[in-house]
């Protein structure tokens, strides 16, 4: 990019261009048939809340479900079904005149059933749920609260990937009944968990009893649920019935002759210490509606080209759903988020109950929830990145208490696979056989696979640099991250011999982990290439804050860390997965960590070359290339400058789902929606637009196509806004 170009964007950050000063609106995405199904249902939502809503056979649907709203289990429960039920003529104008809309700049749905209009929205400053009925002209509605959870219900073995338990699942395992106060017009409804819980059999599992009152417990008697405001509406009674393979009992309310009438369900008012109270109607509407405009005004990216409008779109389709859980306690989870439907429409064998998604509830598989947060930066929405740290942050006295408990040293051992609570999901941690490390997940893709919690500690490093947040009270999560890999590895080398670091001074990853990939690795490069990046941040910010002393603990570190290993193939210089390994495991292509996330190759950057012929040329890197879930080639491609290879891979990975709604994405590798592979399309996306050089200059366009139109706004390093 020719300098006279960063110095127009210089220029633009200076003063406001008349091209820039209007509001940005984003398009509204409409239907205007009915669906057949949940799975073809539209996203909606805000706070921690997300509404799946369709219109099927005339009846108006909602799921809802609200962040950490986690069982016994630790299954992530929604909290029921909606059903509005309107008179035969309105279904019968519903058949000539019907759309749902979902108003991206508003934040809401609106449902067209000939002259009846309904208005679907969550608060964003509150959670709880509004839902306003007009009709041109009166008649009967039915309002239904549906509930699967109304006894209890026994969970399979296959059904337990939903939980907690996974392949541990004892016999009798179950989600236990919802409780359920019908009024006049009114419905209170919620769950108590038992005291005891699966944190109880992995503290157990785990040999952590005897420190136990030290673990926090977030499931244990937790208490959640909400309450139904029906005004005008009257309890008619119960029923029972049968959605998809689920049966279901339903609580009945009638409002006769209606014209006008907004519900409300409010799924705070169980909040411990501090239940959500609804505001009036209209006061929630335009509230909600300024949070999401301004929203949108925070990034952009347009364009005029046919071939990358689909792509552009279904971009600010994923972040619309994004920003509905913007003020959750808990993060987005991968795995679907808050927008999973009936499984039966996944994966057909799956005749579960709503609830079910793969891959746990209340788990985190970090490897993938770090792709939900990390486009967070470029796109400015980093208030929306506090539900993942703050996770973190709750969890550091456990990972700090099992380092100790374990190794008799200091620092903060995450594992992968990581429980609510802190600790190792108890099937992934394994069977622990006599004379093993029980700190260490028995488990052959797991094992040894520490490094995961660096990519969040280098996003709450840069989430200071774009946004100016403070992130002070973050500063013992990233140093005690760092610091187990220091003191971990000097002991375990004490453990082999009589030296901590080898000849050269630097310490020995030995046993080790290129991801889930390359196994009992010695000096594998995606580790060595966290520990230089965050090591590195981490002083410059300390170097930066008003009246710090200088630190040298992490100066001295970073010299302990050792070089990325470069290996030669077919006399390509190219980045080696690691010094050595004993096994591949899995499908990742952890040599290309180094480009991303770690940003120490690519366009602008040291070593482009190495950087492009291990893309190129290494074999495992190019069999491993693909757009499928949560693979991260079309990062890759977009930060090497790999202009055409960028496009055709976030052209594949921003293509619609196979769900009616855009951005619903395949199951992928885990779960539909598939949200881990949104999060990855995002970055892809992004750094087709814009890359910066270690020095902070802006590079432009470095994988856009030359002959393409765009247009964008977003978020660099130091808190600089680029607009071009």
């Amino acid at each position: 990019m020719k300098k006279l170009n960063i110095i127009l964007v210089s220029f633009f950050l200076l003063f406001s261009s008349p091209l820039f000063a209007k509001d940005y609106i984003p398009e509204p995405y409409t239907w205007t048939t009915q669906s057949k199904n949940s799975s073809e249902s539209m996203p909606c939502g805000g706070h921690d809340i997300g509404l799946n809503v369709w219109v099927e056979n005339g009846d108006v649907l909602m799921y809802a479900c609200r962040s950490g709203w986690f069982d016994e289990s630790n299954t992530l429960l929604k909290a029921g079904r909606f059903r509005l039920y309107f008179s035969d003529a309105v279904r019968a104008d519903a058949e000539k005149n019907f759309s749902q809309t979902l108003s991206l700049d508003e934040g809401c749905v609106y449902i067209t059933l000939g002259k009846t209009k309904v208005k679907v929205w969550v608060d964003v400053y509150s959670p709880i749920i509004y839902i306003n009925v007009e009709q041109g002209k009166r008649s009967d509605v039915v309002f239904s609260y549906e509930s699967w959870r109304y006894k209890d219900r026994a969970v399979t073995r296959d059904e337990c990937q939903q939980n907690s338990w996974k392949w541990n699942i004892k016999s009798d395992c179950k989600v236990f009944a919802d409780n359920f106060q019908a009024n006049k017009n009114s419905l209170t409804f919620f769950h108590q968990n038992k005291q005891e819980t699966v944190f109880d059999f992995t503290v157990n599992k785990e040999g952590l009893d005897s420190v136990k009152h030290k673990i926090a417990n977030p499931i244990g008697g937790l208490k959640f649920g909400g309450e139904i405001s029906l005004p005008l509406f009257t309890m008619q009674g119960e029923s029972e019935g049968v959605y998809c393979n689920t049966d279901y009992k339903a609580w009945n309310y009638l409002a006769k002759n209606l014209s006008t009438t907004t519900i409300t369900v409010n799924l705070g008012a169980f909040d411990k210490g501090d239940a959500a109270t609804a505001v009036a109607a209209k006061v929630s509407a335009k509230r909600s509606a300024q949070w999401w405009h301004e929203y949108w005004q925070r990034s952009w990216i347009t364009t005029s080209e046919p071939k990358a409008k689909q792509m552009v779109r279904n971009y600010e389709l994923f972040r619309y759903i994004l920003g509905c859980n913007a003020y959750g306690q808990w993060p987005t989870k991968f795995n679907g988020g808050l927008f999973t439907f009936d499984p039966v429409f996944v994966d057909s064998p799956r005749k579960f109950t709503p609830d079910y998604r793969c891959w746990g509830g209340g788990t985190m598989t970090a490897q993938n929830q770090r792709l939900i947060y990390w486009p967070m930066l470029k796109s400015g929405d980093w208030d929306m990145m506090a539900a993942q740290f703050d996770t973190y942050l709750r969890m550091l006295p456990t990972a700090i208490l099992r380092t100790q408990c374990y190794w008799g040293h200091g620092g903060a051992s995450f594992c992968e696979q990581i429980e609510n609570f802190g600790l190792p999901n108890p099937a992934e941690y394994g069977k622990q056989k006599p004379g093993k490390d029980p700190g260490v997940e028995n488990n052959a893709w797991l094992e040894y696979l520490w490094d995961t919690s660096l990519e969040f500690c280098q996003m709450i490093l840069l989430a200071h640099s774009y946004g100016g947040v403070d992130i002070e009270k973050y500063e013992p999560l990233i140093e005690n991250c760092l610091k187990f890999f220091d003191e971990h590895y000097r002991y375990l080398a004490l453990r082999r011999g009589v030296k901590q670091l080898n000849e050269q001074g630097k310490l020995v990853l030995y046993p080790s982990s290129g991801c889930e990939t390359h196994k009992m690795a010695y000096n594998p490069s995606s580790v060595i290439a966290a520990l230089k990046t965050v090591s590195k941040t981490y002083q410059e910010y300390l170097e930066q804050k008003p009246g710090n002393q200088q630190d040298s603990t992490w100066i001295k570190f970073e010299a302990t860390i050792p070089d990325i290993p470069l290996t030669t193939i077919d006399g390509y210089q190219t980045i080696a997965p690691a010094a050595m390994w004993e096994r591949i495991q899995n499908v990742e292509t952890p040599q290309l960590y180094p480009v991303f996330p770690w940003r120490i190759y690519g366009v602008g950057r040291y070593g482009l070359d190495i950087a492009r012929n291990t893309y190129l040329h290494d074999p495992w890197a190019q069999k491993m290339n693909s757009s499928r879930g949560w693979k991260q080639d079309n990062i890759w491609a977009a930060d090497l400058g790999l202009t055409e290879e960028a496009v055709r891979l976030n052209t594949e990975k921003l293509a619609d789902g196979p769900f009616r709604f855009p951005a619903f994405w395949d199951i992928g590798f885990d779960w539909a929606p598939d949200h881990n592979k949104g999060g990855a399309s995002m970055i892809g996306l992004q750094d087709m637009l814009l890359q910066e050089k270690p020095d902070g200059e802006i590079i432009l366009l470095p994988a856009w196509p030359k002959d393409w139109d765009v247009h964008f706004k977003l978020r660099a390093s130091n808190g600089r806004i680029i607009e071009h």
